[in-house]
């Protein structure tokens, strides 16, 4: 038996730490898509797979957004990217499409509204 008191005990044993937190504090949990967001991109994916417009994605969770890049063929740049970024979320939105040029085609909150940039608007033929 020890005639250590528990007060002396403590003092020569270093702190306990939480490793998730420490982790959490240190590299932050990147952005991702959820559940329901993922169901939203997939089913237009799905569709354009169909149209033959695209052939294949790739998924990217950053530190600062989440990025869906659909692709013509796997070997080449991305016609499109589907952006989530949290930090716009209050001004803009968080949710935007970004064609191979980088330019924004389209931004907002909902992103079910913002998907709607695929949808192909018919126009009306005059037969004369």
């Amino acid at each position: 038996m020890s005639d250590y008191s528990d007060a002396s005990a403590e003092e020569n044993h270093p702190p306990v730490i939480n490793l998730g937190e420490y982790r959490q504090s240190r590299d932050p949990l990147p952005v991702t898509f959820h559940r329901k967001e993922l169901d939203a991109i997939l089913w237009v994916y799905g569709r354009m797979v169909g149209e033959g417009e695209w052939r294949d994605y790739a998924i990217d969770h950053l530190r600062e957004k989440a990025v869906f890049s659909v692709f013509k063929r796997s070997g080449e740049m991305p016609l499109y990217r589907i952006e989530k970024n949290p930090k716009l979320a209050a001004r803009q939105g968080a949710y935007s499409v970004v064609n191979t040029a980088g330019m924004i085609l389209k931004r907002g909150h909902d992103l079910r509204q913002v998907l709607k940039v695929f949808d192909k608007v018919l126009k009306l033929v005059d037969k004369d």
